[in-house]
């Protein structure tokens, strides 16, 4: 499980590698999809929570007192969370955990000393909605081979991260999770 909390961390700290699609499409309308006769829908939008990401004076101290007395299974880079999709129960989501040190500018330029990991269905077509609204978007969409990440700022000067999840990556990868 090293290698994909080392492949996560590369990820999110080399966020002006991604591509930019030529053109994003617009959706006219909401786009419903039936699997096993529930309505799921595929609207641009946040679906989740994909990461917590905090400053810390001391990021190996403050693993070892969550794994120590809150039970997280820690590495170098934090704790991954396993969890279950709930339109596809058999489909395993993961929620990444990381303690940056003081001084790190992954979080710039917001002045807050945390930054939430949004889990996203159809990044491409939710910056179109996020740049037709004047959202602040402070990077080009980086692309590997377990999702897709962009940056924007929220109206509070909050940098935010939006991932585009391939879950399937991490569970193949295997490892340790906190659960």
């Amino acid at each position: 499980m090293n290698f994909y909390f080392s492949t996560i961390v590369a990820a999110l700290l080399l966020v002006s590698c991604g591509e930019q699609p030529e053109e994003l499409n617009v959706m006219e309308e909401l786009d419903r999809t039936t699997k096993e006769g529930v309505e799921i829908d595929s609207t641009p939008r946040v679906t989740g929570i994909g990461g917590i990401f905090f400053i810390s004076d001391d990021p190996k101290a403050s693993k070892e007192w969550y794994a120590q007395n809150l039970g997280l299974k820690v590495n170098e880079w934090g704790s991954s969370f396993e969890s279950r999709n709930a339109n596809r129960p058999e489909e395993i989501n993961y929620l990444q955990w990381s303690p940056f040190e003081k001084g790190s500018e992954y979080l710039d330029p917001s002045k807050k000393e945390f930054m939430i990991n949004y889990r996203v269905h159809d990044l491409e077509g939710l910056l179109v909605k996020l740049k037709a609204n004047g959202v602040t978007i402070l990077d080009e969409v980086a692309t590997y081979d377990y999702g897709k990440f962009v940056h924007i700022m929220d109206n509070e000067g909050n940098k935010i991260e939006l991932w585009e999840p391939i879950d399937s990556v991490f569970t193949a990868m295997g490892g340790e999770t906190t659960k």
